[in-house]
């Protein structure tokens, strides 16, 4: 018959063994070590999980009742894991961050060039010099608001502006253009040297409608014949000293001095782009008149702050006739 000795009673009523189980003090620590590998960040899933079996099987020997120097010697080599995966993740983290600020200054540069832009204006190199610099989220809000206020200028009741006038600007200083006039780098060379000598005056940018029709109906010849056609007649309504520019595919820019307001100068525009509907042309072997619908969009000098503000120019100040 055995016999088996009846430990004493606890309050919860319940037998309570007379000698106590294996430590808590080992499983705590097994539970600890492994909490705090669970919470650590998986930045590379192949690192992470080495990371993780390691630290696991390196915890489970912690409640073996090992001597306190062994013991002590574990939770060295358990720290040495959690150290070396840290290293891992940092290196890591920056290798990442160097290829996303690079993927980020190449794709600002494609955006600037495929908006006729590019990336020698003085505003846009300090925004391009930035971006490798960026570490905090304050700072990367601080450059977008920088980023969206240089591609989206606002005009002067402070609305927020399109893209839609920096696209395909000419940037050329040639006049190997359908217009026959020197390309937009020259406009902005020009407007420089008035600026420098603190002159005043308008800039005038000349939209010319219907050309995609013109262009469905009669090809890119007919096209370019328009643009020439239009130039001509407009440097000789203009003042002799007025400077004309080809802009773009569809618009024209005129630097005009020596009108003392704009509402002078609107009645000016106006009076061209009425007798501009009485202007002939020749398209496709016949003679037609030229009736172009002309949108002028005027802008002070004293508005920009250098010549590169010509490629932000509003689209929402414009009059048309």
């Amino acid at each position: 018959m055995n016999l088996r000795q009846i430990t004493p009673w606890s309050k919860s009523g319940l037998a309570v063994e007379a000698e106590a189980p294996i430590s808590t003090i080992e499983r705590t620590l097994t539970l600890l070590v492994e909490g705090t590998a669970l919470n650590m960040p998986e930045i590379d899933p192949e690192d992470y999980k080495a990371f993780r079996g390691s630290v696991g099987r390196l915890a489970l020997q912690l409640p073996d009742r090992l001597p306190e120097d062994d013991q002590l010697a574990l939770i060295r080599t358990i720290l040495h894991e959690f150290e070396n995966y840290r290293k891992l993740s940092e290196a890591a983290i920056k290798e990442r961050a160097a290829a996303w600020r690079g993927l980020v200054i190449m794709l600002f540069r494609d955006l600037l060039a495929s908006l006729g832009m590019g990336s020698e204006s003085p505003e846009a190199r300090v925004l391009g010099r930035e971006i490798a610099g960026l570490a905090s989220g304050e700072q990367l809000r601080d450059w977008r608001a920088r980023v969206e206020a240089f591609l989206h200028p606002p005009d002067a009741e402070g609305r927020a502006l399109g893209l839609a006038s920096l696209k395909a600007a000419d940037r050329s200083t040639a006049n190997d253009n359908a217009a026959g006039l020197r390309g937009g780098g020259s406009a902005v060379e020009h407007l420089s040297k008035i600026m420098e000598r603190g002159g005043a005056g308008f800039i005038v940018l000349i939209r010319l409608s219907c050309l995609e029709v013109i262009n469905q109906r009669f090809g890119k010849e007919a096209v370019e014949d328009c643009l020439m056609a239009v130039s001509a007649f407009l440097t000789a309504s203009l003042h002799s000293d007025d400077a004309i520019y080809h802009w773009s595919d569809s618009s024209l820019l005129a630097i005009l001095q020596g009108r003392p307001s704009e509402q002078i100068l609107a009645a000016e525009l106006q009076r061209i782009a009425s007798q501009n509907r009485d202007s002939s042309i020749n398209v496709a072997g016949r003679t037609i008149m030229l009736r172009i619908p002309l949108a002028f969009e005027l802008t002070p000098i004293s508005r920009l702050r250098t010549a590169d503000d010509l490629y932000r120019l509003s689209t929402q100040s414009t009059t048309k006739w």
